[in-house]
């Protein structure tokens, strides 16, 4: 089988100082193009990230060698193979097990270009709570948290969770059992993984001791399955005991408000949308890029571009 490219030609990167790519498919309704080029322009910077639909890693190989390259944003399905074509990664990138950005660093003994990688995933649950959470101690710093979710998303949310947000346990709720115990195995194996709960039954969660924060990284459907509305029992469960803390959801297309976002807001949950942790992987990327520290960026600009650029989808 050969492999495919999916972009009608190579970007023409001449018309800008530098460039970077978003490299992934399918790629078509990303707003990281946009929400990067908004940084870029507010920060007076030529420079302007490309959209590379593409399965052709050899391809992206090639455009990155060139000297006005700055980086890229990696995502499905490259996160993981890409990592064989680095030549560091950090902490993060390598506790998570996959990178979503690309970036360069010069090799001080030979100076030559060294291509590093991280997951900035985890940066944009965390700084999602942060910049959105007056009193982080009330809400849920030493509480036990949840997350919804057993993918890619999930990992990321454990390990912001167990590593920045102090959270004294982690409950993690999910219509599979399978997925559950692959996220409990491999966050083990990597180093975060104590104090993770597979918690499967409505009767369980009862006993348990309600959370500070929850991280939804499930699709926007209704639950249909016996093995969906149990987990949508648990869910609910966790969101009427007495404490509430707040809620970051991550799923955001079409809309950032969601089934979930709903019962906690009724709840009396402070809800964080999608978007949130988006904007803040994305800032973070671009401090690797640029090396400006965030409060430099236009990062209301930013909130409002993203925002603006929702609505119009919605229409």
């Amino acid at each position: 089988m050969t492999t495919q490219s999916y972009s009608s030609e190579v970007p023409n990167v001449d018309a800008v100082e530098r460039h970077g790519y978003l490299f992934g498919h399918p790629i078509a309704h990303s707003m990281s193009p946009l929400m990067h080029q908004t940084v870029y322009d507010g920060l007076g910077l030529k420079w302007s990230q490309f959209p590379l639909d593409s399965l052709d890693m050899d391809l992206f190989l090639r455009l990155r060698t060139d000297p006005r390259f700055y980086g890229a944003s990696v995502t499905m399905p490259h996160k993981i193979t890409i990592m064989k074509h680095l030549h560091h990664l950090t902490p993060e990138g390598a506790a998570v097990g996959a990178c979503n950005t690309l970036f360069l660093r010069t090799d001080p003994a030979t100076g030559k270009r060294q291509y590093w990688g991280t997951n900035t995933d985890v940066v944009g649950v965390r700084d999602a709570f942060y910049q959105n959470v007056p009193d982080p101690d009330n809400s849920f710093h030493g509480r036990p948290a949840l997350v919804i979710g057993g993918g890619g998303a999930a990992r990321s949310a454990v390990y912001a969770l167990r590593t920045w947000m102090k959270a004294s346990k982690i409950y993690l709720v999910n219509r599979d059992r399978a997925e559950v115990k692959a996220v409990i195995d491999e966050c083990m194996t990597r180093g975060y993984g104590d104090q993770l709960v597979d918690v499967s039954t409505l009767e369980q969660a009862q006993k348990l001791e309600g959370v500070g924060a929850i991280v939804a990284c499930v699709p926007n459907f209704p639950p249909k399955t016996p093995e969906e509305i149990e987990a949508r029992a648990v869910l609910e469960c966790f969101l009427e005991k007495p404490h509430k803390g707040a809620v970051l959801e991550m799923c955001y297309h079409p809309s950032p408000w969601t089934e979930i976002a709903e019962l906690s807001q009724r709840t009396g949950w402070q809800v964080i949308v999608g978007t949130e942790a988006v904007i803040y992987q994305g800032l973070e990327q671009d401090k690797l890029w640029t090396g400006k520290e965030i409060e430099e960026m236009p990062v209301k600009r930013v909130h409002d571009v993203i925002a603006a650029k929702l609505s119009e989808a919605r229409l």
